[in-house]
């Protein structure tokens, strides 16, 4: 099962790159840093850490190899971040979440958009303590 889950978030990042038109040369480097994403993801949440928590840190994750990657290849760390990031991104959630509006069933429909909305959150703090982190690395070593 394990192999599937990783096989399926490295497709699914990787053909988000070419959605995105990255560099050919870096479309497995792009699969790699979402499939990294979804393991920490997947070993997290399968340790008992809430969905939330396990977001946040690996979207920290997936930044940090995305700024690695961008220093060894001389590219934009976004290039790596925006599709490592595609098997975090809650949209079945989402989905769920709408389908329940549609069937008059508001209290579901409001605990499961309200779970999209703090997953997308815990998403976005993430990168941005990985970028903090970054700072704070580049400050101490000059």
């Amino acid at each position: 099962m394990i192999v599937q889950q990783l096989l399926l978030s490295f497709i699914a990042s990787a053909l988000f790159g070419m959605i995105f038109n990255i560099p050919k040369k870096l479309l497995i480097n792009s699969g790699f840093v979402g499939m990294v994403g979804w393991t920490v993801y997947f070993f997290l949440a399968e340790h008992h850490l809430n969905n939330v928590m396990a977001t946040f840190v690996a979207a920290f994750f997936v930044a940090m190899l995305s700024n690695l990657f961008a220093r060894l290849y001389k590219t934009p760390a976004t290039i790596f971040s925006v599709s490592g990031i595609i098997p975090l991104v809650p949209g079945g959630t989402a989905f769920e979440a709408m389908r329940h509006v549609v069937l008059n069933d508001y209290n579901a429909a409001i605990s499961l958009a309200a779970k999209a909305f703090m997953i997308s959150g815990a998403i976005a703090m993430g990168l941005i303590f990985s970028e903090v982190f970054n700072q704070l690395i580049k400050r101490w070593r000059s």
